[in-house]
């Protein structure tokens, strides 16, 4: 299954993405800086329990997945499966974190075998990835190992989609302008880019893959455009800066693992990335929260879309991991999108509609959904820091800070409309 074929899965099911609201907490930015008035808000949700726990969870607020990821799945060609909620997992996979060496022994004599051993040195933290014995399944295979050793970390490996999916053709081009470069590097954990679009070419991009080769994809190269582009009027958020783009994609079927996300995360950190933006919507996931945590503590900044399910739907991450700037998204009118998320995980808010992306092939696209607002705010955070974009967001909505609006509005000079770049076709929700 290709990449395009993965993202068209989403795409064919994306006008019923689901998300919601959740808590988030903006964290320091590189030298100590944070964004004042942002109360600290707790992870709220309860630690995952055993499976007859996890069944009990699904009328919950960590939130069951909807019906129609079930075609994902099956699209799949067995690469992924389901976990007790209905989310898309890979197959045969458990990711254990701090699993004791007499829990490890006691698996193994069981059946279980070892897949792979991940350290990632940037982030301190290291997980193995196991097997579960022939024909046990993966579920039940977790509970057993979540007994073996309560203390451990056991986790699904969950895969994460594009807050925004392919949809529509792209059409148009201008050259670029030169833009100044800002000094600053900035992070996405998406599909791979088209480093040679006109948008991208005043940024210096460096690509590598954690799914196999870095591979261009319509998703990643229009929230890159948002993040670092310009051409004629376009400007994304921090244009000209550098950008370090990890593809957790890569056209495999069970590509945007929890692995892969945090294996990104890892590499971030080592290069000393300030600001990175994760498009990205899953359920929680041990892993990834550990990661986040460690990527954050670390002074690496990192923005996430809160999805487009409504304000009623249950929460989606990373943006409601507690340290992250959750991103909504408004419309040519300022107003939120109806789809968008509510909840305390809204920080700010940025245009993700009425507005145009650059598309592969050198083209472009209209574009709608969370996904294309978070780089936007990414971008700004790099350049202005939290202190100073939160005095220049225009508060809409509730007074003070509200959950569809956040603290305000930010980033409006990054919507062109599609006319204007000779777009046609959209990439949705």
């Amino acid at each position: 299954m290709t990449l395009l074929n993965w993202l068209a899965g989403w795409t064919a099911l994306a006008a019923v993405m689901l998300t919601g609201p959740a808590s988030a907490q903006i964290g320091p930015l590189p030298g100590g800086e944070t964004l004042p008035g942002l109360p600290g808000v707790s992870d709220r949700l309860p630690a995952l329990g055993d499976i007859d726990g996890l069944a009990r969870q699904t009328l919950d607020r960590a939130g069951q997945a909807p019906s129609r990821l079930g075609l994902l799945v099956r699209r799949s060609e067995g690469a992924l499966e389901r976990d007790p909620l209905g989310w898309p997992v890979v197959a045969g996979e458990i990711v254990t974190m701090d699993l004791s060496g007499r829990a490890l022994e006691r698996a193994l004599a069981a059946g279980f075998t070892i897949v792979r051993e991940e350290r990632l040195e940037a982030l301190e933290l290291t997980s193995t990835v196991l097997a579960p014995p022939p024909r046990m399944p993966l579920a039940r295979a977790v509970a057993h190992l979540r007994r073996l050793d309560p203390e451990a970390g056991i986790a699904f490996n969950h895969v994460h989609a594009p807050a925004g999916a392919v949809a529509g053709l792209a059409t148009g081009g201008l050259a670029a302008s030169a833009p100044p470069a800002t000094g600053v590097r900035l992070g996405l954990i998406d599909t791979g880019v088209e480093a040679d679009h006109p948008a991208l070419s005043g940024s210096r991009v460096t690509q590598r893959g954690f799914a196999g080769p870095a591979r261009a994809g319509a998703h990643g190269l229009a929230v890159a455009s948002l993040m670092v582009g310009r051409s004629g009027s376009f400007s994304g958020g921090a244009p000209g800066a550098d950008l370090l783009v990890a593809d957790i994609y890569g056209g495999q079927p069970a590509g945007g693992s929890s692995t892969a996300l945090a294996g990104a995360l890892a590499w971030m950190v080592e290069q000393r990335v300030a600001v990175v933006n994760v498009s990205l919507v899953g359920p929680r996931n041990d892993l990834v929260q550990r990661a986040i945590a460690r990527a954050v503590s670390r002074g690496v900044v990192v923005v996430a879309a809160v999805g487009n399910d409504g304000p009623a739907a249950p929460p989606l991450y990373p943006a409601s991991y507690q340290g992250v700037v959750g991103v909504s998204a408004v419309n040519g009118r300022n107003q939120v999108l109806p789809e968008a998320a509510r909840g305390a995980q809204v920080d700010f808010t940025a245009p993700g509609a009425d507005m145009a992306a650059a598309a592969r092939g050198g083209g472009w696209v209209a574009v709608r959904g969370t996904s294309f607002a978070a780089p936007v705010v990414a971008g700004l955070l790099a350049r202005r820091g939290a202190a100073g974009l939160a005095r220049e967001a225009v508060d809409l909505g509730a007074r003070g800070p509200d959950p569809a609006y956040g603290r305000g509005l930010v980033g409006v000079a990054s919507r062109v409309p599609p006319r204007e770049m000779g777009a046609r076709g959209r990439l949705g929700r």
